[in-house]
């Protein structure tokens, strides 16, 4: 795994823990409503965070195809790629 990818990864987890009021481990398979209680809002909120800190603009469309953490991980990794290719 590349260190930007773990650094993505490491950061979604612990903003996820922080998020969470559930005191459960945090993998791949992680669903993030589901699992971790997060209401829409703090999701919302949290995606608005990542798309500051790694300069990232998230579609609509794509945040509704995120459920787990490893989706999320998958999205933001491909986004910020994209985005240092313009």
């Amino acid at each position: 795994m590349s260190n930007q990818l773990e650094h993505i990864r490491a950061r979604i987890v612990s903003g996820l823990a922080a998020a969470s009021s559930r005191s459960i481990e945090i993998n791949g398979d992680t669903h993030i409503v589901r699992d971790l209680e997060i209401d829409s809002l703090a999701v919302m909120n949290f995606i608005l965070a990542l798309e500051e800190e790694f300069d990232i603009s998230m579609p609509l469309e794509r945040i509704a195809e995120v459920e787990t953490v490893d989706d999320l991980v998958a999205t933001v990794a491909a986004l910020t790629q994209q985005e240092a290719r313009t």
